[in-house]
């Protein structure tokens, strides 16, 4: 399926909402959304499944650093975190269709899959609403099982490939860091475009794809100076810290 993906050159992506590095307003939060969807940005956000089924947008795998919860969020249900505050604010951690409503089309909504889930599990539920959503949305995560998950249910969404030069995962080993830092699964995975880490760049493979015309989203941008040198090896970016 041919896909036009000229929407994904020139744009600049608020990294888990925006300005959520300012007093009261934490990353992936209500509040981060509607001040980029208010500015008309589009944002990039992260999803987990927990234990009971619920989707919810949040980063990190444990939940200490945000809530000071010290718990695994896979292990949670919905109904175990819902009081729970982000940074002694107000804002809680926010069900996934909590966001839908919120962005309701108004943004291009740039989804990573946190990938701590049984095989298939969070793309399925994932899928259930993004089936009925109107507005535009990409998908990606590190883990090329995912990006072959829609390659193979869900062709026509646009799919992405997230990766960086993995020097500190040491557990890998060679051989496979070096298979995940060139992404030489794209192969079978076929992936719209590429998010790559820009403190893991220059990169060969880069280059390759973004010959070939394939969209590269770097992140994340937190300098100007950043990103005058992203703007050297990609078409869009993903930042947070600065004013665009």
């Amino acid at each position: 399926m041919k896909k036009n993906l000229d929407f994904l050159k020139g744009i600049y992506i608020a990294h888990r909402g925006l300005y959520h590095n300012e007093k009261g307003i934490p990353e992936n939060s209500i509040r981060a959304f509607k001040e980029a969807v208010k500015r008309n940005i589009p944002v990039e956000l992260d999803v987990h499944l927990l234990k009971d089924g619920n989707i919810v947008v949040f980063h990190d795998d444990n939940l200490n650093r945000m809530t000071g919860y010290n718990k695994m969020i896979k292990d949670c249900t919905y109904e175990e975190i819902r009081e729970l505050r982000l940074l002694d604010t107000n804002e809680k951690i926010p069900l996934f269709e909590e966001v839908l409503q919120v962005i309701d089309g108004k943004v291009l909504m740039d989804i990573e899959l946190k990938y701590d889930a049984e095989r298939g599990k969070l793309e399925t539920k994932l899928c259930s609403f993004l089936d009925n959503y109107k507005g535009k949305f990409i998908v990606k995560s590190f883990h090329p099982y995912a990006v072959n998950w829609f390659k193979k249910h869900k062709p026509e969404y646009v799919r992405g490939q997230l990766a960086t030069d993995y020097k500190n995962e040491k557990s890998l080993g060679f051989i496979k860091r070096f298979i995940a830092k060139n992404m030489l699964y794209n192969f079978i995975t076929k992936p719209d475009f590429i998010a790559y880490d820009l403190k893991a760049l220059p990169n060969k493979m880069v280059e390759t794809y973004r010959k070939k015309s394939c969209p590269i989203l770097i992140w994340t941008i937190r300098t100007y100076e950043e990103l005058e040198t992203a703007k050297q090896y990609g078409d869009s970016y993903i930042y947070e810290n600065i004013q665009i």
